[in-house]
């Protein structure tokens, strides 16, 4: 006796046995029990997913008689009558099926519709399953309109197709649509399981696992699969040759890059990446498995109390959880899109795993780098810095004859900065002399002379709404000098990325004390508390442990603006090297030449 594949074998017989799509068989067997049949149906789905067993099983209920010759139309038929055996074997007369994707013109449908006009031979019902009816052409689809709106009653039309987008608007308006959807990998491996005890074949969970995660979706290929993977393992279904045989990577490996990648450790990762480069593993599979433990990680850091599968339904659930609190959020929804749109790279690099290993690496590009930046677990409170306390200044030959508080963001820009606050004050006490515990006296505190940005003078006001032309004349300042000279050593040395970046070069720095500095910008978006932090981070590893405060007003010199300036004048003075050359100017006389604009740059 042949052998019969496991697709078939199982094909379930009745709707209580079809599997992951209850909201359909509910509907069909409603209307079956109250008799209130339409006479179209289109079933509509992706592959495996029961659409001819569902045209198949309604056909049955449609014509069943019964054990005993007797019955009429059920939601559950039988199976043991003439009629429903002869429609489970394929030679019920009165069942026709037609596939559309092989005969899809006007003359393979008149020829089934010359059918419509005899009553039914053997049952009750006359059934025409159009299997792919969306490959039919213009002309057959208008050749059935008539007859699919108006059939006889003896006729039912059951359309099935994966690919409703392309069914003409007046077919679909004559039938009732039914969407079966992809099934669940938890229904697939609870069905498969079944499937695998009733064939006495021994399986581990783990590989009837990863079988139903292959499926995508599709009952038919999971059992396929299923076939496949008992031939490839002799009867025996092991998580290693089903791993194999489907050539996915192994979760370890996975786990392995992830966490890499949260502690950034780049050796790690190209190490990995060439350890599966060795093992024949699927970069598109390898991307895949890291999209799934990603997705998993960003559900549990967004809903903490969410309870996590146990150890028996998923052995991966305390790797996942210790990668969820060990990566931060943001970066996990980044590696989550840069693996979802690093599998479209894969094609259009010369090596798929170069695209892998760029794909990974590509996260490390974007992270801040240096221990002093690195993120806090997902649970931790973001600090928030305590509001300064304001003194007023005496009057010192080398400071200003009187203070105001901490100039807010709506405050003048030539507004002066007084700030000591409790460290600073125990630390100019102690250096007084004063006892550690003994009382204080507030005419023993002295304030620190600031370094203040001068205010503009008058006659700059009328260019200060030019200063954001890139041309703008800089006037040199201590204070400019020396934030520019700080922000270009952190920016050589990649102490500060992104946007913290992006706020140190575009801010001036407006005054400076021994434990705050105040900073101007441009843009609230620069203004974000994490870069800040950033910023101050990398002070503090050059030695300023400061506290920043940020400011809005108009910037009038600032590190990007003296870069922007310096790049202008070298590039003016390349020009003028080039226009006063003697040859150039021989050439442009002698044979019209002329220098195209945009092409000179600097050396």
């Amino acid at each position: 006796m042949s052998y019969l594949v496991l697709a078939r074998k199982f094909r379930p017989k009745t709707f209580s046995e079809m599997v992951g799509q209850e909201h359909v068989v509910q509907a069909l067997e409603n209307a079956l029990t109250s008799q209130r049949l339409h006479h179209a149906y289109l079933f509509t789905g992706t592959r495996g997913v029961g659409k001819t067993t569902v045209s198949r099983i309604l056909a049955k209920s449609l014509n069943c008689q019964g054990p005993d010759g007797q019955g009429g139309i059920t939601a559950t038929p039988c199976g043991v009558c003439d009629a429903c055996k002869a429609i489970d074997a394929g030679r019920f007369v009165d069942y026709t099926e037609l596939d559309a994707a092989s005969n899809r013109g006007v003359d393979e449908v008149q020829s089934l519709l010359e059918q419509a006009v005899y009553k039914p031979v053997q049952g009750r019902f006359k059934v025409f399953m159009i299997d792919e009816v969306h490959m039919l052409t213009n002309t057959a689809f208008n050749a059935m309109l008539k007859t699919l709106e108006e059939p006889p009653e003896y006729l039912k039309f059951v359309l099935a197709t994966t690919d409703p987008q392309k069914v003409p608007v007046t077919v679909l308006s004559r039938c009732l649509q039914f969407n079966l959807r992809p099934m669940a990998p938890e229904t697939i491996l609870e069905h498969l399981t079944g499937v695998l005890q009733t064939e006495q074949v021994p399986a581990e969970s783990q590989a009837l696992r990863l079988l139903a995660r292959a499926a995508r979706g599709s009952m038919r290929d999971a059992l396929s699969l299923t076939d496949q993977a008992i031939a490839f393992g002799n009867g025996n279904l092991v998580e290693a040759g089903v791993r194999q045989m489907l050539g996915s990577v192994d979760r370890g490996h996975v786990f392995k890059l992830i966490e890499a990648l949260a502690q950034g450790d780049g050796k790690t990762v190209v190490d990995t990446s060439e350890a599966l480069r060795r093992d024949g593993m699927s970069a598109a599979s390898t991307l895949e498995e890291m999209t799934a433990v990603l997705q998993a990680m960003a559900v549990l850091q967004a809903v903490p109390s969410r309870a996590p599968p146990n150890e028996a339904s998923d052995p991966d659930a305390a790797d996942t959880a210790r990668l969820a609190a060990l990566m931060p959020m943001d970066e996990t929804q980044l590696l989550y899109s840069l693996c979802l749109h690093g599998r479209g790279e894969l094609g259009l690099a010369p090596d798929e795993y170069a695209a892998l290993t760029m794909v990974l690496l590509r996260l490390l590009a974007f992270k801040p780098s240096g221990s002093a930046e690195k993120k806090t677990l997902i649970h931790a409170e973001a600090p928030v810095a305590p509001p300064p306390a304001t003194l007023q200044v005496p009057k010192t030959p080398e400071s200003p004859p009187a203070s105001e508080p901490l100039p807010s963001r709506s405050a003048p820009p030539g507004q002066r900065l007084a700030v000591v606050d409790a460290p600073s004050r125990q630390r100019q006490e102690k250096s007084a002399g004063a006892p550690a515990d003994g009382p204080r006296d507030a005419t023993k505190v002295v304030a620190i002379p600031m370094r203040v940005q001068p205010p503009p003078s008058a006659r700059d006001t009328p260019r200060a709404a030019e200063a954001s032309a890139p041309s703008a004349a800089i006037e040199p300042s201590e204070e400019g000098d020396f934030w520019h000279a700080t922000v270009t050593q952190m920016v050589v040395a990649e102490a500060i990325t992104a946007l913290a970046r992006e706020l140190a070069l575009q801010s001036q720095l407006i005054a400076r004390d021994v434990d705050q500095w105040v900073l101007r910008v441009e843009r609230e978006s620069l203004n974000q508390v994490s870069s800040r932090e950033k910023v101050q981070a990398a002070l503090a590893a050059l030695g300023h442990g400061v506290t920043l405060a940020i400011e809005i007003g108009v910037v009038l010199d600032s590190p990007a603006r003296r870069n922007k300036l310096a790049a202008e004048i070298r590039q003016n003075a390349a020009e003028d090297a080039i226009r006063n050359d003697p040859e150039v100017q021989a050439l442009m006389r002698d044979f019209d030449a002329k220098i195209v604009p945009g092409t000179l740059r600097p050396a």
